[in-house]
């Protein structure tokens, strides 16, 4: 019989600080974008919209790192303020669609019977709409706009969270230590809060970071075909589109963007899967 490998405890130790570090760079990549996101219009270096027709689809040179649009406003400024509609949009998003979610999964979970029937079968309906096509529908009905954008994926994003809440909540409530709770006079409220709540945020949490990548390109796609961020406003996909005819002449208007579409998802997506694998108690073990 062959035999099991066994991992040592030094080999533990090397993967488990290889995981920290990895995390710390990540974390820190992450807090840079939220940074310049936050504090943009103080970053960037000129006006993102001040419109210059002289230098209009200026290739990028030392004055104009990232080069001028149409209008001749300059890409970077644009690109830097871009960043604050795009990605506060999608935390802003990943933030309702987990709350949301998660409440429903918990009361579905913990009181079970026909109210957990009828919203697990309306998580259904959600669930079987291919997700982009209903957001576009949904956001066409609301006539656009990026708050509008936001309402449209958060109607077919928050089944996934309640989904995972209502499993994690199924198994937790029926613990010793949860049976012991309500002997020693426990109420609802506290159980929910002082058991469920702590044990299901894992599982959401890392969920959530990993789909900061995913709403930020969804709610792009949206703008992108002009049902999210209308012009002037800088943001990455509609920056995108109204530069998607010049893509041969005058590429860098369409990279700029993408380009940050790009990197920002990455960043996300890498720590994302670097929160999961310290919050995973298999990976202890390996």
């Amino acid at each position: 019989m062959m035999e099991t490998p066994t991992i040592t405890l030094r080999e533990q130790k090397v993967v488990r600080d290889r995981t920290k570090w990895k995390m710390i760079f990540l974390g820190a990549l992450a807090l840079a974008v939220l940074f310049v996101a936050a504090f943009a219009p103080f970053l960037t270096p000129y006006d993102p919209y001040a419109q210059d027709l002289a230098i209009a689809l200026q290739p990028p040179d030392a004055a104009h790192l990232l080069g001028t649009d149409r209008y001749g406003r300059d890409m970077l400024s644009r690109v830097i303020m871009g960043s604050r509609s795009t990605i506060f949009a999608a935390l802003l998003l990943v933030m309702v669609i987990t709350v949301v979610g998660g409440m429903v999964g918990i009361i579905c979970g913990w009181y079970g019977g026909k109210l957990d029937a009828f919203l697990m079968r309306v998580s259904d309906i959600f669930l079987a709409f291919p997700g982009m096509v209903f957001a576009i529908a949904v956001a066409s009905v609301m006539s656009g706009g990026i708050l509008n954008a936001v309402v449209a994926l958060a109607c077919i994003s928050w089944s996934k969270y309640a989904r995972i809440a209502r499993s994690q909540v199924l198994a937790i409530k029926s613990a010793p230590y949860m049976a012991a709770a309500k002997l020693s006079g426990s109420g609802t409220g506290k159980m929910i809060w002082k058991h469920i709540v702590p044990n299901i945020a894992g599982p959401v949490v890392v969920t959530a970071v990993l789909d900061i990548g995913t709403m930020i390109m969804e709610i792009a796609g949206l703008s992108f075909l002009g049902l999210g961020a209308t012009p002037p406003t800088a943001e990455w996909g509609s920056m995108m589109s109204n530069g998607r005819s010049m893509l041969q002449t005058s590429p860098w208007v369409v990279l700029s963007p993408g380009c940050a579409i790009f990197l920002t998802v990455m960043i996300f997506n890498l720590a994302g899967d670097t929160v999961r694998d310290v919050l995973d108690p298999r990976q202890q073990k390996r």
